[in-house]
């Protein structure tokens, strides 16, 4: 895929980018592996074939996926309600929500009531704690806002009170470890050197025009790459937006859902379980994104700028970005250490991932080299 390999090195090229990484995989197979420029800011360290960066956002697929296994034993019904499973989250009239709502961020948990401080998120039963106790800020099931940090401590508390382990753990013993996949919900001490340094945006997303709910979802508590290009941050298990991994982990671990739950000819999921995450929970002008989205169980799903319906995806702060096409089997994965200053990335990781769509349009999906 000459094409691919073009289209990301031009991102290099025309200054966009500091170090990335894309991979793309068709049927299981890797058809695009690429890596280029350096790890840090100064340009002293290359970037590595094991390098690995936080992908924020793109976290929540992997937690979702987590979820999605969980389910897929009998043992979690998204269409319960959380509280079946975490009783004291029935507080203050959240009895009724669902743990699709969750899933789907309408759950009305966008954010914290309480004052937080970043080093809060270390702490996880504060964290789930206090969003057990607080009230919705909306009707539940009525709209969808995007739970920016909070939907990771509740599909992880789900997860916790079912299965007895954390998220994290679910995720390393039966997905990534199976699949040899460098990807880490709470990153080990020993990986640290392999991390590559998080250069901030020079506009911080969120930054004006905002409101009040927006406000709280992003800013309470702050965290910026000071607080995100930390040990303490890797370390814990953050699942909304503190994995650490790179393009081909994160291509590898959703090729499970792309082939109908089966990778390295191990099955994961069931296929209907698999499939179920296209189900459309809510759609419409997302409150705190202020876009329209169509939210399924974990994704976003579809849309008129991906080239097949089927097809799951989500992006992280800065431009790191996951696609699950159902139709043509594919995964696409694009991260990076330089971060973009928009709300929902930018264009950088498409620009490789159009022209993987190309190439496949045109061998019908076939391994070109």
């Amino acid at each position: 895929m000459a094409e691919v390999r073009a289209a990301f090195e031009t991102n290099f090229t025309d200054g966009a980018e500091t170090g990335a990484c894309f991979c793309a995989t068709v049927d299981g197979e890797t058809v695009a592996d690429l890596v280029g420029g350096y790890a840090d800011a100064a340009h002293t360290r290359v970037w590595q074939w094991d390098t690995i960066v936080n992908v924020y956002s793109i976290t929540k697929t992997m937690a979702a996926l987590t979820a999605l296994l969980v389910a897929d034993r009998g043992e979690l019904d998204f269409d319960a309600p959380v509280a079946r499973y975490w009783p004291e989250f029935a507080a203050n009239g959240k009895d009724e929500i669902t743990v699709a709502q969750v899933m789907s961020h309408s759950a009305g948990l966008s954010g914290w009531r309480e004052p937080l401080r970043p080093e809060d998120l270390y702490d996880w039963e504060k964290a789930t704690g206090s969003l057990a106790a607080q009230e919705p800020f909306w009707k539940p099931g009525t709209a969808s806002g995007y739970h920016v940090v909070t939907q990771g401590f509740l599909i992880g508390e789900i997860v916790r009170r079912i299965t007895g382990r954390s998220l994290g753990t679910v995720f390393r013993e039966e997905i990534a470890e199976p699949l040899g996949a460098d990807f880490h919900i709470g990153l080990p001490e020993s990986e640290e050197s392999r991390v590559a340094e998080l250069i901030p945006p020079r506009v911080e997303p969120f930054s004006d025009d905002v409101t009040e709910l927006q406000d709280n979802a992003a800013h309470n508590p702050r965290v910026d790459t000071s607080v995100t290009d930390s040990r303490a941050w890797r370390a814990a298990e953050i699942p909304a937006g503190g994995g650490t991994g790179n393009a081909r982990s994160v291509a590898q671990v959703h090729a499970v859902l792309a082939n109908g739950g089966v990778a390295q000819g191990r099955r994961f999921l069931s296929e209907a379980t698999c499939r179920s995450a296209l189900r459309v929970q809510i759609e419409g002008p997302d409150l705190i994104l202020g876009i329209p989205v169509r939210f399924g169980l974990g994704f976003a799903v579809g849309g008129d700028f991906m080239p097949h319906p089927n097809t799951l995806f989500w992006g992280g702060a800065g431009g790191s970005l996951a696609i699950i096409d159902m139709d043509a089997r594919a995964t696409y994965a694009y991260a990076m250490n330089r971060m973009g200053g928009g709300r929902t990335g930018d264009m950088r990781a498409f620009a490789p991932i159009s022209a993987a769509w190309d190439a496949l349009a045109r061998t019908g999906g076939h391994h070109t080299g």
